[in-house]
């Protein structure tokens, strides 16, 4: 199968619902695992901590994440490498779609 369409599955696995968060567990494991996220514009998850690493691989759209203090605006195409135990919260400029992946 080419890339691109593995890349539109992936990418429609959620669909955007106003006023809403959805999300899809793609891959979970012992060791971590994957979630996509479809954000409504304005939808956010408020400032939390987490025991594990994770990584943001934004897919649609763009995010502001503060981690630990800093804000940065995440991009589709772009990486955020969240560490564990530090606070972080997230918020949709816009619709926006990112891949989570969280590493025990």
């Amino acid at each position: 199968m080419p890339d691109n369409v593995i890349h539109e599955a992936v990418i429609n696995a959620v669909q955007y619902q106003t006023g809403s968060i959805v999300s899809r567990q793609l891959i979970k494991k012992p060791n971590g695992n994957i979630t996509l996220f479809a954000f409504a514009k304005g939808e956010s998850l408020t400032e939390h901590t987490s025991p594990f690493e994770a990584v943001v691989q934004m897919i649609d759209g763009s995010m502001e994440i503060t981690v630990g203090g800093t804000l940065y605006t995440v991009k589709a195409g772009e990486i955020l490498i969240m560490p564990a135990n530090i606070p972080h919260g997230l918020r949709a400029d816009e619709n926006a779609k990112m891949l989570l992946t969280m590493i025990k």
